[in-house]
């Protein structure tokens, strides 16, 4: 199987061609089928391919994890040395009309809704500021009449001065509703698959505007055409095959920086956690298996960002991170005023790291790295200073 990009005008008929001549559940097999012989010919490549991927994801490459580890590395050294960007998500809605069954926000739990007024979040900002944070991303449920575009706009409008990059984590919108915000200061846009098997997004997503499968996987596109700075995708682990989710995960990364090679990718490795619901994941994954993506996605997109959030445990966080992580949040509340403490509004999932933003910064000291607060500047675009 080899990924050829240019067959595609979108990721969405590269993923229906993959699905519709392959099928989920024969790509899961092959993946499980690759031999250790196979592995260690992979990796007595001097440069890996996009085409390798299949073979690294497999359980035989596993087993030399050790060798995977080194080398990711090494490449991310080389590629962005001993740093790594600090961020901060600001939760500004939790108001949703969507019925994700492994959501906190989902319309049907009993949970506290809040939605902050442009002073509120512009407060909020402030808290996240004052701890040294210049990187924030904003979030919300999917509600039309909440954290709408004007909305965005407005605050994104009100933190520029404040904020050195201000992402976006929220409903997909139209190519020109991204215009829109990159106008008022946004430069980065995020959004999750879930899950790249239809059968299982129909399930896990039974209603809501967020079931339509097709809308959401060209999200990223809209937003890169309409000359944002940067994106970022992800499956959630733990609601289908992590191996097959992962494949996905990597030839839609790719696509995207062929296609549009001006726009910057990120990959991020979201493990499913308790949310009101009660939700439980059937595909877990394991911290080894963890390892062993972080590895695999450094080796064969060695110039991706690879975000780790604080879903995770500090110690797990703390060991993951010599092995190809770039950027990591901190400090981290997933409800609607959860940093003034202001509300008891409910939250989209349960953050297991809870260190403050300073503890996380020293930790990544300690381990020989420099945390970064800022590594992009808007005002030098507009005064014409990066030509």
């Amino acid at each position: 199987m080899k990924f050829i990009t240019h067959k595609y005008n979108s990721f969405r008929e590269a993923c229906d061609d993959l699905l519709d001549n392959y099928g989920w559940e024969n790509l899961s097999e092959e993946i499980l089928g690759f031999s250790s012989e196979q592995v260690s010919t992979v990796l007595a490549k001097p440069e890996l391919s996009i085409n390798d991927l299949p073979v690294l994801l497999s359980p035989a490459a596993s087993e030399q994890l050790e060798t995977m580890a080194q080398r990711s590395r090494k490449l991310t050294l080389q590629r962005f040395g001993k740093t790594v960007l600090m961020y901060v998500p600001l939760y500004v809605s939790n108001y949703c009309t969507n019925l994700c069954v492994y959501c906190g926000f989902n319309a049907k739990n009993k949970v506290k809704r809040l939605a902050m007024s442009i002073d509120e979040a512009v407060n909020e900002s402030m808290l996240l500021h004052k701890m040294g944070f210049q990187h924030i991303l904003l979030v919300s449920g999917e509600h039309p009449d909440y954290a709408n575009v004007d909305y965005l706009c407005e605050l994104s409008g009100r933190l520029r001065d404040k904020f050195s990059s201000i992402c976006v984590e929220v409903q997909p919108l139209s190519q020109d509703d991204y215009a829109k915000l990159i106008k008022s200061g946004v430069d980065c846009v995020t959004c999750y698959q879930e899950t790249y098997n239809k059968k299982t997004y129909s399930k896990v997503h039974p209603g809501g505007r967020k079931s339509n499968y097709n809308w959401r996987i060209n999200t990223v596109e809209r937003a890169a055409k309409a000359g944002i700075r940067k994106i970022g995708v992800s499956p959630l682990y733990g609601l289908d095959n992590w191996r097959t989710e992962a494949l996905f995960t990597g030839f839609h990364s790719y696509f995207l920086m062929t296609q549009y090679w001006q726009t910057q990718v990120s990959i991020s490795f979201p493990r499913l956690r308790g949310a009101a619901g009660g939700f439980v994941p059937e595909n877990p994954l394991t911290d080894r298996q963890l390892a062993q993506l972080i590895c695999v996605f450094r080796l064969v997109l060695p110039d991706v960002h690879l975000v780790l959030s604080t879903r995770e445990p500090a110690n797990t966080r703390d060991n993951m991170l010599h092995l190809g992580i770039t950027q990591m949040s901190a400090a981290s509340s997933t409800s609607p005023l959860g940093y003034s403490n202001a509300s008891e509004a409910g939250e989209q999932f349960d953050v297991v790291d809870k260190r403050s933003a300073a503890e996380v910064a020293e930790a990544i000291k300690k381990a020989g790295y420099e945390p970064v607060w800022k590594d992009w500047d808007r005002e030098y675009l507009k005064n014409g200073l990066m030509k």
